[in-house]
């Protein structure tokens, strides 16, 4: 009867090798997402910001005598002014 001869080496490697996968797992459950996840809500986030800035309504003040809040010069209330 012969033992099995087996490479030491090999079965260190094998050993370290499923330390690292098992670190690996941990640090993903521990630190989040991917680049590619972090990315995309980045560019998300810039394309609603956008979107809503393009909404923006720009009220300007003194144009043809209204500036938008239903007020006069003097600050008093104009109900006139509300349609």
């Amino acid at each position: 009867m012969t033992a099995e001869i087996i490479n030491l080496n090999r079965v260190r490697k094998a050993r370290e090798r499923r330390a690292r996968e098992a670190e690996a797992a941990t640090n993903r459950a521990l630190y989040g997402r991917t680049r590619e996840d972090r990315e995309r809500e980045a560019a998300d986030a810039a394309t609603a910001r956008s979107k809503l800035d393009g909404a923006l309504r720009v009220v300007v003040e003194g144009r043809d005598g209204q500036d938008g809040a239903g007020q006069d010069d003097c600050g008093e209330f104009d109900p006139g002014g509300i349609s």
